[in-house]
């Protein structure tokens, strides 16, 4: 059974929330505010994290900041009913791994939700830890500040090809159908082709590699993927 923290200050979409996980086999464990939010956070496993944005006591900024400080790697996704892409893109680089605009379909909230449980742990595939910063080669990668050096100077990266990197380092020395990597780094409401993956691979050796026509670390599995053995 999957336990999801959600830290929802709105009592009806509360209870909305956690009624429509509960009936499909969620544990739902919840809370007012962002202190409590925090702590239960920090002192509980969770597999998933439902973050509002607009909170009592600490905001969701505050507390996605905070969690990701003290190492908690649990999936984030952030609710809000701003609409202002600024703090979307806020809340992506404090350490959220997506977010939800409200109002929103239920439909649409489970759909998420299950793409961020398969982003964690892919079929067949176990998640390893990663250490922050994280190097490999002359490549320094730090996942708080989304920040990535090469030999000590910063490199230009999008938030998408932060997110594949992050991906690849994620489950380093395993062989990546291109399908998995779509499932694992791209949102859910974005449809790309397989052929999409091949780009960014391309251009993530272009920053990353010494000889991108010569890998050494993103590795073609021809017929199947990909493998990163950074």
């Amino acid at each position: 059974m999957k336990r999801v923290l959600l830290v929802e200050d709105e009592r009806g979409m509360a209870i909305m929330i956690s009624d429509r996980l509960a009936s499909v086999g969620y544990q739902v464990v919840t809370a007012a505010s962002g202190t409590d939010g925090l702590r239960l956070g920090l002192s509980q496993p969770f597999d998933l994290i439902l973050l509002d944005l607009l909170l009592p006591g600490r905001d969701g900024l505050s507390v996605c900041r905070e969690l990701r400080r003290r190492g908690v790697a649990t999936p984030i996704l952030m609710l809000t009913a701003l609409g202002d892409v600024v703090d979307k893109v806020v809340g992506l680089r404090v350490g959220a791994d997506d977010y939800l605009t409200k109002p929103f379909a239920t439909v649409e909230l489970m759909a998420r939700i299950e793409a961020l449980l398969r982003r964690a742990s892919p079929p067949n595939h176990g998640s390893l830890m990663i250490s922050d910063p994280y190097r490999f080669g002359d490549i320094e990668v730090r996942f708080r500040e989304v920040e990535v050096l090469r030999a000590g100077e910063p490199l230009q990266f999008s938030p998408r090809l932060f997110e594949l990197l992050r991906f690849f380092i994620q489950h380093r020395g395993e062989t990546l159908k291109r399908s998995e990597i779509l499932d694992g780094a791209w949102s859910p409401d974005s449809v790309p082709a397989e052929r999409t993956v091949d780009v960014h691979v391309a251009w993530l050796r272009q920053r990353v590699e010494v000889q991108p026509t010569r890998p050494r670390f993103l590795l073609t599995v021809r017929g199947f993927g990909y493998r990163f053995v950074g």
